[in-house]
């Protein structure tokens, strides 16, 4: 404490010089309008200027807790959607056959250069994961989950031999069937195209909404190109997936709320 005294003893005209010239361009900057001005105009810079970085920072670091609120906004917001719930016209409403719960995932292993390709996510039996549910992102189709513990599930990739899903040719309706050839991770294959189907470059292929996986309208990929065989009644097109499977990282795992009801149905017949 003797020290610090000393300190200020030995500098006081300093720091008596630093108050003073405090108090001038404080009374100088009061009382003249465009110092004042100008003086407010740089220090309201400077602190914009520090909290703009400071919220850049800040966003940097929570950028995957707001990914993850995304997420599940996101999930939240598609199972609400009416296209989620019902089918309508300029007269009236009907229920769609099924219902689909999005439930937000992260990827966190995934393979594409294999025969067989599978994706791990970050959800499992706890979360109300189970097998034959299907899985779509942002930008389409993925997979259907295959195997499930605790906290995990393993999804069948699109990019898998033994994938086959029911497609639907947006322009005109047309069913078909999408496959993977095993050569390219882009591209898939559309078979089983009647040879009087019109088909050109760019057109829309979507999910026929067949099956218990996916909804209607799941987003596949753009026809690439396609082959016309005059000795064979069915046709066949290269796909360009929509989705870039060496990039995705979320996902959405499907929950179908009326799966047991249409499976329960299915079993009636077979048993007469």
């Amino acid at each position: 404490m003797r020290t610090l005294f000393a300190f200020f003893n030995k500098n006081y005209y300093f720091f008596l010089f630093v108050i003073l010239e405090v108090i001038a361009i404080s009374l100088m900057v009061n009382n003249n309008p465009y110092p004042h001005t100008h003086f407010f105009n740089t220090s309201n810079q400077l602190i914009g200027n520090i909290n703009s970085t400071y919220a850049n920072v800040d966003d940097y670091f929570y950028l995957r807790r707001s990914n993850e609120v995304l997420l599940k906004e996101n999930a939240r917001l598609r199972s609400i959607l009416e296209s989620s719930f019902l089918i309508s016209d300029t007269i009236s409403y009907v229920f769609m056959d099924t219902i689909f719960r999005y439930i937000p995932a992260k990827i966190i292993s995934n393979s594409i250069n294999k025969r067989n390709n599978y994706l791990m996510l970050d959800k499992g039996r706890k979360h109300g994961i189970e097998r034959e549910m299907g899985v779509v992102s942002s930008n389409g189709i993925v997979g259907i989950v295959v195997e499930t513990s605790e906290s995990f599930c393993t999804v069948m990739s699109l990019l898998h031999k033994e994938s086959k899903f029911s497609a639907r040719i947006k322009k005109n309706d047309q069913l078909a069937n999408v496959i993977w050839d095993g050569k390219n991770h882009l591209f898939v294959t559309l078979q089983d195209i009647p040879n009087h189907i019109i088909l050109e470059k760019g057109d829309t292929i979507i999910t026929s909404g067949y099956s218990f996986f996916f909804p209607e309208g799941v987003l596949i990929g753009t026809i690439e190109e396609f082959d016309r065989e005059q000795k064979s009644n069915f046709n066949t097109a290269r796909i360009k997936l929509s989705n870039d499977f060496g990039k995705i990282k979320n996902a959405y795992i499907l929950k179908n709320l009326q799966e047991k009801q249409q499976r329960q149905l299915m079993k009636e017949p077979e048993n007469e």
